[in-house]
């Protein structure tokens, strides 16, 4: 069975999350890895929806606004990917290296947020706040990106039950890890910044060719998550030696970590 569903146009943070749960439930059927980066971005989302329920944001129906647009953007590049069109190439990256078997279950995640994170979040902050009214984004951006980055760190944790060795990288390097990742979750989040002033406050003429740029640079750092050099890919081969395989416990692990991976909201700042 392949992936063949419809994905995107979501106007709700509720209509994201029924989109994210057939995302899941069809790569888990197909046993594709897309599943894995649908999996987190899902918990990701559902502690979004908490957060605005309990008033962790200044503003609620702003931050669903946001939530919406940067869903959609992941959503609609993955149909795109599914239904022969042509996603940005840093999404486009994401996607084909799904197919790839050599690479760890953490480097599949991290090239999903490389394209979410690094090119995404900007442009959906400056269409939900543009011009001026970008600055009164930023707390909640940081608490967006906060309620990340405690995920992702509870995460690694949590698939140590499916790579009982990926704690090695620390032996391997003690810079290991980042340069699997090759970025910090605090640079991302303020590249991502830097994205959404320029969008929200610069020469629309001159987007498209910034944007362009934007991909190229973000495709680059996405090629050095997937191939981070001969001597470290020797060290993580080891690894995935010990990783699964089996692609639908892989995401039914990650897509069980929910709660007790997510950092209470009080702590996600």
């Amino acid at each position: 069975m392949n992936m063949n569903g419809t994905y995107g146009g979501a106007r709700s943070i509720d209509e994201v999350l029924l989109q994210l749960d057939r995302v899941v439930e069809e790569a888990r059927s197909s046993s594709s890895r897309l599943g894995y980066f649908a999996a987190l971005y899902r918990m990701v989302t559902r502690k979004v929806k908490e957060g605005i329920a309990q008033g962790f944001f200044e503003d609620g129906p702003r931050m669903e606004r946001l939530d919406v647009i940067f869903a959609n953007r992941y959503l609609e590049a993955l149909n795109a990917h599914l239904h022969g069109g042509r996603p940005t190439d840093c999404w486009a990256l994401s996607f084909r290296s799904a197919g790839n078997s050599r690479l760890l279950i953490l480097q599949h995640l991290l090239l999903g947020m490389n394209a979410h994170i690094n090119y995404d979040l900007g442009i959906a902050a400056a269409q939900t706040s543009p011009g001026a009214e970008i600055g009164s984004l930023y707390a909640d951006f940081n608490k967006i990106n906060s309620i990340l980055a405690g995920l992702v760190g509870r995460v690694v944790d949590e698939i140590q039950e499916l790579s009982p060795w990926i704690r090695l990288l620390d032996r391997i390097d003690t810079k290991a890890e980042f340069a699997v990742i090759n970025f910090s979750m605090m640079k991302a989040r303020d590249c991502a910044w830097q994205v959404a002033e320029r969008l929200a406050l610069g020469d629309d003429a001159a987007d498209t060719s910034y944007l362009l740029q934007l991909d190229n640079d973000v495709t680059y750092l996405g090629g050095k998550v997937a191939d981070p050099g001969f001597w470290l890919n020797l060290g993580l081969g080891v690894i995935r030696s010990r990783e699964s395989s089996d692609i639908p416990r892989v995401i039914d692990v990650l897509s069980g970590t929910g709660t007790d991976a997510a950092p209470p909201l009080d702590q996600a700042v």
